[in-house]
């Protein structure tokens, strides 16, 4: 209510309610400058601020906000070396129970069957095929899961997967539990190597791979598995030993550059990528072929919640596609504005950002499939109409070369 009458910024974090959860690494990372930012309680690095510079938000709607210059270094670095990123805010929870394959096979678009030791990226979808969570599920063990997903959508996302759970499988909320830490970038994998006796080559350890490793003290369980679109392995560990980890991977990785990233930089490499944002890009009023997201159905694994429209949508075609563009250097976007084609709206952006590596400002947005075909379109901002190029989706190693290799 105090807030109410006030100008709300872009980006803006709140000052109540803050410090309430806190990871191990949280003093560590505040004496290396990050700034702060909140969700669902927990503190979760932005960004990181040098020797030098106020740690503090200083937002802005039209210009580029304090931040910018800082969040380009340290998206190089994700792209050019590596870096760690504190994602113990991640909603993580334990599903388990004879049967439990079965029933996430149910529930999953994706298929989820085949030998335990992997990740897996899918969407659950409601009867009309709709995208009521976008996760990752990891399958550790027989008929024992890890469904990881964002901070800020535990409780719905746990709650449609209780929902549809049969007798005898059980769900289970492991946030507190394990920190994350993300160890990514080019090099990550010279660091990770340095630092455990187990086998981390592409060979023994590919894309999607997830098992349990030794990180010098600790026990990890390691997926090959990222958000930024770089090689790169998401590290849970009980949190007692968290920090411990954090100065294991630290100490081999400084003669290799190694820097802390935030969840703005992450921001700004997933949509280099095309990666998308559950209830801004995808949610139950769009559909995965609508989005990009057909390789995520496998309509030939057996039944599950939302096949039969999903098989209909995939026979008929979709009627509006999520589309990428591009715009030359930096634009005030923060979402929601108008697409225009021709002097008409024929759409509103759904995700924006900055891609450092392509030095272009980075939007998506539904358009008909009658418009999506065109190339040149403008975004309209602050009564400014930008130029936009729409282009593919994927903007950054297309080929996954780096991701996989």
């Amino acid at each position: 209510y105090a807030a109410y009458y006030k100008i709300h910024w872009p980006a803006e974090e709140a000052h109540a309610a803050r410090g309430l959860r806190r990871s191990p690494l949280h003093d560590r990372l505040i004496r290396a400058g990050a700034v702060m930012g909140s969700k669902m309680g927990w503190e979760r690095p932005n960004w990181f601020a040098p020797e030098g510079v106020e740690p503090r938000d200083v937002p802005s709607f039209e210009g580029k906000p304090n931040w910018f210059g800082q969040v380009a270094e340290e998206h190089k670095a994700i792209r050019e070396r590596a870096v760690v990123i504190d994602q113990t805010s991640f909603a993580k929870f334990e599903i388990s129970g004879t049967g439990a394959e079965a029933a996430m096979q149910r529930i999953a678009a994706n298929d989820l069957g085949g030998a335990p030791g992997k990740a897996v990226y899918t969407q659950l979808c409601n009867a009309r095929g709709g995208i009521e969570a976008d996760v990752t599920v990891i399958h550790d063990a027989p008929d024992h899961f890890y469904l990881v997903t964002g901070s800020g959508f535990g409780v719905r996302d746990s709650g449609w997967v209780a929902k549809h759970l049969p007798p005898g499988i059980v769900i289970r909320e492991v946030t507190n539990s394990f920190a994350v830490i993300n160890l990514c970038g080019p090099k990550s994998r010279a660091i990770l190597q340095a630092v455990t006796d187990d086998d981390v080559s592409n060979a023994a350890f590919p894309f999607l791979a997830a098992r349990e490793i030794g990180i010098g003290c600790a026990t990890a369980l390691a997926v090959r598995i990222g958000y930024v679109g770089e090689l790169g392995y998401e590290l849970y560990i009980p949190q007692e030993m968290a920090a411990h980890v954090y100065d294991t991977l630290w100490a081999a990785g400084e003669p290799l550059g190694i820097a802390n990233a935030g969840y703005r930089a992450i921001d700004g490499c997933r949509m280099e990528k095309g990666y998308l944002y559950w209830s801004g890009d995808i949610s139950p009023d769009y559909n995965p072929y609508e989005a990009g997201l057909g390789f995520c159905v496998a309509l030939d694994k057996g039944d599950f919640i939302g096949r039969e429209a999903l098989t209909k949508i995939k026979a008929d075609g979709v009627s509006r596609k999520l589309c990428s563009f591009t715009v030359d250097g930096f634009a005030p976007f923060h979402g929601g504005e108008a697409i225009l084609l021709n002097g008409v709206v024929v759409g509103s952006t759904s995700s924006v950002g900055f891609g450092h590596t392509l030095g272009k400002t980075i939007a998506l947005g539904y358009l008909a499939v009658d418009v999506a075909g065109e190339s040149d379109f403008e975004i309209e901002a602050f009564g400014q109409a930008h130029r936009a190029t729409r282009g593919p989706r994927c903007l950054y190693d297309a080929k996954m070369e780096r991701l996989r290799g």
